[in-house]
Parts: structure tokens; C-alpha cells; sequence
């Protein structure tokens, strides 16, 4: 396991493609949380007209963000990070000729996202700055859920004991109203992110990701409008693979290697 006190410089990293090279990122080789293709579908909910100033909530090294940068050059978006060690890479990744095209368009913020207001303002964090919120959370409730507590992923896997509702509260402060959130979960978590929507947003879609076509959910990315009115509503979905352990559809295809975006249209 890595040693969350060795230098960032004396880490093990790979450098890792998405879509189909387009994105570079530097990451741990192992101790800590690895992205993977949910930043690719959450970058990719974002409709192909969005503009203005996204944050990218518990960014990592930078994936989700990087890819929305990439497919949308009409944004600025800021990643933000609580550990230092992910932050640092982050940053160097944004140094790689891979993602010189956007790399003036991307900040990476430190920030603790789950703290109080006052604090989260004062680093940066205030209210309504936000044209855009996404959000790859932490997937697993540590109060359901057994998650090894010395590990460095532990924080990127699974959510403290007050759960989701402090995510969902620093992205409704952070946004300007009419502003739009992203999230990708677990499919079985919808009501754990529901219930703290509430009152804070509306014009909600859920978009169903499903392994194969006959089979159920696993994740779900779920789309809002800050202090909207509009009834919710569950869209079509997509599909990963024709057949289980089998190739991916031609619309994971497009979305994972040539950066394409999901179709969806803005409420």
C-alpha cells in the first residue's frame, strides 16, 4: 500500500488514456482509488451546448473534469480535491501534452467539499459561482457498507455517516439557480439521493446505465436543476455490452473512445 506520507514525486504512477487518447491522467498505481469509465459517463450527461463555469466535486486526478473540457470548449471547469496527494497529481496531469487543448480551462481546487459553509467559502467554495456542478461520490454508506478504515481508498469509496447530504448541499450553494448538477451512483442508491434533493432541486432525470439490455440498472446518473420546479422523470438509458462479459454497443463505443456525449437535451 502506498504510504500517504511519501512525496508525491516518489510515488508509483501510470499515465492512462480515455477516449481513445484524446485525455491523458496521471494516477497511484495502487493504494489509492484508480478512475475509471463512470467519470467518462458523467462527463458525458452534459448536454454538447453546455457553457459557463463547471466544478467537478471530489475530482480525483482530474478525469470527469478533464473529459468535459475536452468535449466542450466552451466551458472553464474547476476540480476539486480534498487529499493533497490526488490534487498534485491532478495538476501534473494538466501539464501533459495530451491535454494541452484544454489545460487552460482547468483548475484543480484543494478543498474539503463536506465541510462547513463558512469554511468551504473561505477556500474557495462560495455560493452561487456555478453555472454547473458533477459529482463521481463516493459510492458505498460507511453506516451499511464495511470498508476497510486504514486504507487511503477507503475516502473515495465510500461516504462518511452523514451520507450523501453534505455533497448535495455544497453543490445546490454552489450553484446559481436555474444552475445544472450530474451525478453518477449506484443504481440502488436513488433514494439515498432523492430524499436530500428535495426542496433544493427539481427537473430531475434519471438516466438508467444498464450492463446489457436485458438486464437490471447497476448505476444511474441522475440530472437536476437548482431550485427548479419540473417534475422528475426517467429517461431511456444506455447500454454497455451486447451481451454479458461481451463487447461494448457502439453508443459505449462512441462515448469512451471518441468522446462523444449522451444526447441529452437541457430541461
Amino acid at each position: 500500500m502506498t504510504n500517504p506520507e511519501t512525496p508525491q514525486s516518489q510515488q508509483q504512477t501510470t499515465r492512462d488514456k480515455f477516449l481513445g487518447g484524446k485525455v491523458m491522467v496521471e494516477q497511484p498505481a495502487k493504494g489509492r482509488h484508480r478512475a475509471g469509465l463512470d467519470a467518462v459517463y458523467l462527463a458525458a450527461s452534459l448536454p454538447q451546448s453546455t457553457t459557463g463555469t463547471l466544478y467537478d466535486l471530489g475530482t480525483g486526478v482530474g478525469t470527469a473534469a478533464f473529459c468535459a473540457a475536452h468535449r466542450l470548449p466552451n466551458i472553464k471547469a474547476v476540480g476539486v480535491e480534498v487529499d493533497p496527494v490526488t490534487a498534485a497529481l491532478a495538476r501534473k496531469g494538466l501539464s501533459l501534452p495530451e491535454n494541452e487543448s484544454f489545460a487552460d480551462r482547468v483548475s484543480i481546487l484543494e478543498s474539503n467539499l463536506t465541510a462547513k459553509g463558512s469554511i468551504r467559502h473561505q477556500s474557495g467554495l462560495g455560493s452561487s459561482i456555478a453555472d454547473h456542478v458533477i459529482m463521481n461520490p463516493p459510492y458505498y454508506d460507511s453506516t451499511r457498507f464495511r470498508v476497510t478504515p486504514k486504507s487511503d481508498r477507503a475516502p473515495a469509496h465510500a461516504l462518511d455517516e452523514r451520507g450523501i447530504e453534505p455533497w448535495i448541499k455544497t453543490a445546490k450553494d454552489l450553484l446559481k439557480d436555474g444552475g445544472t448538477l450530474s451525478i453518477i451512483f449506484r443504481a440502488d442508491g436513488l433514494q439515498d439521493l432523492l430524499d436530500p434533493m428535495q426542496r433544493r432541486f427539481g427537473a430531475i432525470d434519471i438516466i438508467p446505465i444498464r450492463p446489457t439490455a436485458d438486464a437490471p440498472a447497476t448505476r444511474i446518473i441522475v440530472r437536476a436543476v437548482a431550485a427548479s420546479k419540473a417534475p422528475l422523470q426517467i429517461l431511456p438509458g444506455f447500454t454497455l455490452h451486447e451481451e454479458a462479459g461481451g463487447t461494448f454497443t457502439q453508443q459505449a463505443t462512441t462515448i469512451m473512445r471518441d468522446g462523444m456525449g449522451l444526447g441529452l437535451a437541457n430541461r
